[in-house]
């Protein structure tokens, strides 16, 4: 029974590579042999094998993920093209990405962004109705030398842009329905520390703990969602079974801290895009985003800081 859950975890630390792969080159042509060598299992085996523990084909599965980055970028990117959006999703064939685009969503990437933008503006009319007092203003920090924001939503301690480092994490990785679940994030997070304590990876001056977002869970079905647990841990850290291992790029992000009730979640991370992005001069950039936790949880309230990558408009 034990060595069957130790093959089961090779599997699925193998898929996590290739996931990460896959995520890192969503713009390139990939093939199945590329695939399955980053798997490590043979190519003749490797479609199957992944199949039956994903639920689709590699292809299938990298469709689907270009299809959503491209609905994610033409609601949220007003800068880029369709055209330009589809190049940036792995798509050299404008036809191609079009008429997959309309088989998925069922609605053109031009009706899906002409729809997304009205439903943006009745909501953003809608919040200005009843939150005018959370708009956020920003202001010049002497002592840190940095713009920061002011903000009156309740949950809200403070919001900055700056610059964080690349990050080595060791993570664990679920797929499926996640919102609201703190048992499941309980039970993860105790997986994942762990395997860390006795390897001396928990504590220290720069070490964090995170969770990624990869999916928009407004784009993609709850059965598909993915979502990674994680701490930093030093680069050469060796990983193996259900624990993987990757590199969070440096990047510019808006932080938003906020003290929250497991309820309250899905509030904060609708501020930061309804609220503090139109009045920022920023848009979301085109890497994951992230919370991170600063503390422990004390009497079921979170200290947390949603992390998005940001670049102007």
């Amino acid at each position: 029974m034990r060595e069957t859950k130790t093959l089961q975890s090779e599997y699925i630390a193998r898929i996590n590579k290739t996931f990460d792969y896959i995520e890192s080159n969503l713009e390139k042509p990939m093939t199945l042999e590329e695939l399955a060598t980053i798997a490590n299992f043979s190519k003749f085996h490797f479609n199957r094998i992944f199949q039956s523990i994903v639920g689709e084909t590699p292809f299938q599965f990298i469709l689907r993920v270009r299809l959503e980055k491209a609905a994610m970028l033409i609601s949220t990117n007003n800068n880029d093209s369709i055209t330009e959006i589809a190049y940036k999703c792995g798509f050299s064939d404008i036809s191609i990405f079009s008429r997959n685009f309309k088989n998925y969503f069922q609605i053109s990437a031009s009706q899906y962004k002409i729809k997304k933008s009205n439903n943006s503006n009745l909501s953003q009319q809608d919040s200005n109705s009843r939150q005018s007092d959370e708009k956020p203003t920003l202001y010049f920090c002497p002592e840190l030398k940095t713009i920061k924001w002011r903000t009156n939503m309740k949950l809200n301690k403070s919001v900055e842009v700056r610059e964080l480092p690349k990050m080595t994490v060791a993570y664990i990785r679920h797929i499926g329905p996640y919102k609201g679940d703190d048992k499941l994030f309980g039970r993860i997070w105790n997986r994942l520390f762990t395997w860390a304590g006795p390897r001396g990876l928990i504590g220290g001056k720069d070490f964090k703990s995170l969770v990624i977002y990869h999916d928009d869970p407004n784009v993609t079905i709850e059965d598909k969602l993915r979502m990674s647990v994680c701490i930093t841990v030093p680069a050469e850290t060796k990983v193996d079974g259900e624990i993987g291992k990757m590199e969070i790029e440096a990047a510019k992000y808006v932080i938003a801290r906020f003290e929250l009730s497991a309820q309250d979640f899905q509030e904060a991370w609708a501020w930061v895009y309804g609220e503090w992005f139109p009045a920022s001069g920023y848009q979301p950039d085109d890497k994951p985003c992230f919370e991170m936790y600063p503390e422990e949880p004390k009497d079921g309230k979170f200290i947390v800081d949603i992390c998005v990558p940001v670049k102007p408009i």
